[in-house]
């Protein structure tokens, strides 16, 4: 969710009240959902400040050429390649629209971003056999994106791929590699590659961080859940499943190699939640995951997210740190 500048400093430091029984609130904005019908606490949903699409998904995406999207090198970008297509989602979009319903190599995909938690996961948008299309309910859970599906009106958390309240209560995503790279290095990983630009260029200040500052804020949105012990909440970690590392951690080595994974960084990304224009903000770099699978490498599922998100889903798992 976004906020203005002054608003969201007032939000990040007061806590919303749970309801005791908030169905009552969601039962008439949402009369297909089967509120009976839970993985979670309702309790632990949260309003995030725009109501049911306010924050607008991309449906009918647009792509062109590397050279003709006029991204900055630094600026971040989700890249996604499936059999012989490669796309790449800038997050100055991503951070006005945070869900993407897009096909590539013949799968339906969700490409998603929550600038609250600097998540930017992807998923396969199949559940049996059925393709789904998202939305954004407007709601967080421990500050984390709630989704829901246009055919059911399920919920989903994004952070988790996995369907929380509705009919498809228990059912999960399929997870895809995917990467957070400088645009540069799109560009060059895949010439011919496309990436997404607004329909309408003019309808939001692409380019602009709505959430000036906040990776430097010394709490999150929400802090219901546990906090990291070792870190601060906004510190970065690179998380794979239930597996985390500090990015200051794989900074400083720049390789680190655990079992059969290589993750490495290097210099040249900037933060997407720093300053106010995202090709200003602070080099974070950026990290590659990757698994040996026989003579090879291959790409897996990670995210950069902060220390505090990591936590809030995986309260038995300790952050590597040294």
């Amino acid at each position: 969710m976004w906020f203005p500048r002054s608003l969201l400093a007032v939000l990040v430091f007061v806590a919303v009240p749970a309801s005791a029984d908030p169905t009552h609130k969601w039962v008439q904005a949402w009369p297909r959902t089967d509120f009976t019908r839970s993985a979670v606490p309702l309790a632990e949903i949260r309003p995030g400040g725009p109501d049911r699409d306010g924050i607008p998904s991309i449906d009918h995406p647009r792509f062109v050429a590397t050279g003709d999207a006029g991204v900055p090198g630094i600026e971040p970008v989700v890249s996604v390649s499936i059999g012989s297509e490669a796309r790449a989602y800038p997050l100055r979009i991503l951070i006005w629209h945070q869900i993407v319903n897009d096909r590539v190599g013949g799968i339906p995909i969700v490409v998603t971003y929550c600038p609250l938690c600097n998540a930017a996961l992807v998923f396969e948008r199949r559940v049996g056999g059925e393709t789904i299309e998202f939305g954004s309910t407007g709601l967080l859970r421990h500050s984390d994106l709630v989704m829901y599906d246009r055919q059911s009106e399920s919920w989903w958390q994004q952070y988790e791929g996995r369907a929380v309240v509705g009919v498809m209560a228990g059912a999960r995503l399929r997870r895809l590699p995917a990467r957070l790279e400088a645009m540069q290095r799109f560009a060059e990983r895949f010439p011919d590659g496309l990436v997404l630009v607004p329909s309408d260029a003019e309808s939001r200040p692409y380019g602009r961080n709505p959430y000036t500052g906040y990776d430097s804020m010394p709490t999150p949105y929400s802090d219901d859940g546990p906090l990291p012990d070792d870190l601060a909440p906004l510190d970065r970690v690179v998380a794979v499943g239930r597996r985390a590392w500090s990015l200051a951690l794989v900074q400083a080595r720049q390789s680190i190699t655990v079992d059969d994974l290589i993750i490495e960084w290097t210099p040249g990304q900037s933060s997407a939640l720093d300053t106010k224009h995202i090709a200003d903000g602070r080099d974070v770099g950026n990290v590659v995951v990757r698994q040996r699978r026989g003579d090879g490498l291959a790409d897996v599922p990670y995210s950069v997210e902060f220390a505090f998100v990591f936590k809030a889903f995986n309260p038995d798992e300790r952050i590597v740190v040294e």
